[in-house]
């Protein structure tokens, strides 16, 4: 298993005929970098973006996928992920694991595999508790990307009758009155050209979210549980962007872990090439209907 360098990270990477990507070796674990082959990473390159804990210590966002455990904390979600990763290597798969978190007696590790003849990668997150303690946490998969592109955010579908049928999250900081934000019936639309931070979550049946920048389009898949708990007013998936970059986000079931047990969160990628700019409803529900969406 051969490493190179990425922004002076050593990094382990995955490819077959279609795409590629890249994994942190030096620090994470971070999916650093996605893209078809020959072409331009889809993930924010963050080397230099940080937010402060109380304590004064920097948490580095780097850029890329990464996993983190709900709900969100500082300190305790923002611990530090500066140091390196264990890496084991099969073919078209990577294993990365992280040391035990000393703050929080969690241990990371992210599976990665890579679809031989496909542009799909498969991803199973774990969390273990190695605390003495039961604890109650949930795993969360986050994938930022660069801006100057869209989000799909699809919306419940289904006729309720005379009660309600969604629910959305929003944060203190969200601006329900951007000009960014296209809010449809069937599909919430999210300029990643945003001034100042804005965040959502739902619940979400349908599996799967969406982001489209220069004519290619990434997907993310993770089951959702009907009659599971989910922090975040009941959130499964949700958007988060800012001036710098947009996040995809998918959560777990709310889990107690007793010691030594695990959870696991698995998400599919999948890219396409050649997507047309979803500008509104209509098209997105076109992008829908040609990829066999649900």
């Amino acid at each position: 298993m051969q490493t190179q360098k990425f922004h002076n990270y050593d990094c382990v990477e995955l490819k077959n005929d279609l795409i590629s990507l890249m994994v942190t070796q030096s620090i994470g674990p971070r999916i650093i970098s996605l893209k078809f082959n020959n072409g331009e990473n889809l993930l924010a390159e963050l080397p230099n973006f940080v937010t402060t804990r109380p304590d004064g210590k920097d948490f580095h966002f780097y850029g890329g996928h990464r996993l983190w455990h709900a709900p969100e904390n500082m300190p305790r979600t923002y611990v530090l992920e500066d140091k390196p990763v264990e890496i084991v290597g099969e073919k078209n798969s990577l294993r990365v694991s992280q040391q035990v978190e000393a703050e929080t007696g969690i241990e990371k590790s992210i599976e990665i595999k890579l679809i031989e003849d496909k542009p799909q990668i498969i991803i199973h997150h774990t969390l273990t508790n190695r605390n003495q303690w039961a604890i109650e946490c949930a795993p969360w998969a986050i994938t930022q990307f660069k801006t100057g592109g869209v989000a799909i955010l699809p919306q419940i579908k289904e006729d309720a009758g005379v009660l309600p049928n969604r629910s959305l999250a929003l944060w203190s900081y969200t601006n329900i009155k951007s000009s960014h934000v296209t809010w449809g019936n069937e599909y919430i639309l999210v300029d990643a050209e945003m001034d100042s931070p804005f965040k959502i979550g739902f619940p979400n049946p349908r599996g799967w979210l969406a982001y489209w920048n220069h004519k290619t389009l990434f997907i993310k898949r993770a089951a959702y549980q009907n009659n599971a708990a989910y922090y975040d007013f009941g959130s499964s998936s949700e958007c988060y962007c800012n001036d710098q970059f947009l996040e995809l986000e998918t959560l777990a079931p709310i889990t107690k872990l007793n010691p030594n047990e695990s959870v696991t969160h698995t998400e599919t990628w999948e890219l396409y090439k050649d997507v047309d700019k979803p500008s509104d409803e209509k098209s997105a529900q076109e992008i829908v209907n040609s990829l066999n969406l649900e």
